[in-house]
């Protein structure tokens, strides 16, 4: 009998079955179980052959067989020096002493790029759509906050991003003062379309905006372009993740965050990374209210825009900084890069497949707003939610239920 040959399955008895027909079994097959259950369920764990396994399944005895599954830890323990920042906390991506691990996939970070020699992240030279500059090396700090919201390393330095240590792949399409244009960022998702295979790109952060609407078509009726680059590489697996914008109104005029086939994040202020309103202001940002919507976060109105939104903490964020430094930023800029992170773990780990590992990024998108909301349901003490949130609204205005990653 050949290991090929063998497949561990687990065998669960009819109710009513004792768990003497286990013996039985093992007797008349020739084999020894591995684990035997009598109380949950009657039944038990053994590796079989293909024979073996037909004859139990065709035993009246047996309600069903299953083929065995993997389960891994879902974190690593946070590495002494380290830091888990409250919105990486808030989202359940990481307790105070245990972290995620990194995804498997690459994220890529169309921004003003990002500080390639930071020791805090593992990012590599992506693109540079920006004329004057060889790289995409950050001359800004934006991009750079960016990332180390996504994948700062657990390396007993600094502070931890929601999957630390992913890959990032560096998108300068932002220049030195954060500015860039609709050609710029269509260079930026154009590279990420014919890179997304050999690099392993699922997620695409887009932590910008401009000004404009969504014809709901892909671009074909108002001949946008952007919006066809975006579609076009949405068919090629990779899900965009962007931010909503920060001017208190609906995102529907706000560019790429209007278009259906993105993850629109809106932001929530938390200020002590755990639920229940509780802690004190944020301590950059005085005016906001722990566990509530972010003042300046723009949001959705219109049913089929809110089918594509989500919220993250976006208030007083820590982050990395150019020349391997750290600081506090605010705005849905901070909280889009916790979603990508979310979903880059919920693709898989280097432990192994999750949740939206297969999907489409529609489904994707679907599968992170269903976990969002069943968290939200759930009552243990003090609610998952923020003040805003669909189960606490405010007026018309959507932000989404909060991003949870604790199940990937």
């Amino acid at each position: 009998m050949t290991a090929a040959s063998v497949s561990s399955v687990i065998v669960v008895f009819q109710d009513h079955v004792t768990g003497a027909a286990t013996g039985e079994l093992e007797r008349g097959l020739a084999f020894a179980a591995d684990h035997i259950y009598s109380a949950a369920l009657q039944g038990f764990a053994a590796r079989l052959t293909p024979t073996q396994v037909a004859l139990i399944r065709a035993d009246p005895r047996v309600a069903f067989v299953a083929v065995d599954g993997v389960f891994n830890a879902l974190g690593e323990p946070v590495m002494v020096g380290d830091l888990a920042p409250s919105g990486v906390r808030r989202i359940e991506a990481a307790s105070a002493t245990v972290a995620a691990p990194a995804s498997a996939v690459s994220v890529a970070v169309l921004d003003t790029g990002v500080d390639l020699g930071h020791p805090d992240l593992n990012a590599i030279d992506g693109k540079t759509c920006v004329r004057g500059t060889k790289s995409a090396q950050d001359d800004n700090g934006h991009g750079t906050h960016v990332s180390g919201t996504i994948a700062a390393r657990n390396n007993g330095t600094g502070l931890i991003g929601v999957a630390p240590g992913t890959r990032l792949i560096a998108v300068k399409v932002l220049d030195q003062s954060g500015r860039g244009t609709t050609a710029q960022a269509i260079c930026g998702i154009d590279w990420v379309a014919a890179h997304a295979k050999s690099l392993n790109i699922l997620v695409a952060n887009l932590s910008f905006s401009g000004v404009g609407a969504s014809d709901r078509d892909c671009g074909r009726t108002t001949r946008d372009a952007l919006h066809k680059a975006i579609c076009a590489t949405v068919e090629r697996g990779v899900t965009f993740v962007a931010a909503a914008g920060n001017d208190a109104s609906d995102f529907a005029a706000v560019l790429p965050a209007a278009y259906p086939e993105v993850l629109s994040v809106t932001a929530m202020a938390d200020s002590d990374g755990t639920p229940g309103g509780l802690g004190n202001p944020p301590s950059c940002a005085p005016s906001e209210t722990d566990d509530a919507r972010a003042a300046f976060s723009n949001f959705a109105v219109a049913p089929t825009d809110a089918m594509h939104t989500i919220a993250a903490p976006g208030v007083c964020i820590a982050s990395t900084w150019l020349g391997g430094n750290y600081a506090v930023a605010s705005g849905t800029s901070m909280a889009a890069p916790h979603v990508s992170g979310a979903v880059a773990l919920c693709l898989g780990t280097v432990l192994g497949a999750g949740p939206c590992a297969g999907l489409a990024p529609s489904a994707v998108i679907e599968r992170m707003r269903q976990d969002a909301a069943a968290r939200a349901a759930v009552r243990e003490g003090t609610p998952y939610g923020f003040a805003g949130d669909p189960s606490q609204p405010l007026g018309r205005a959507y932000y989404g239920f909060l991003v949870w990653s604790g199940r990937h």
